[in-house]
């Protein structure tokens, strides 16, 4: 099992490596997609929270 998970997380990496020399622009949208709904998610919680404790 702990074999298996390597070579999938090299894999994994070795496809990221790939993806970000042969098309950079758009793993930089993947990104910026990904920290834009992390932010969003946490804004939430600020109202929610917000809400809660007024």
């Amino acid at each position: 099992m702990s074999r298996t998970k390597t070579i999938l997380k090299w894999t994994a990496i070795a496809f990221v490596v790939f993806y970000l020399f042969t098309r950079p622009a758009q793993a930089a949208g993947a990104v910026n997609s990904v920290f834009d709904g992390i932010v969003h998610g946490a804004d939430q919680l600020a109202v929610f929270f917000n809400k809660v404790l007024v």
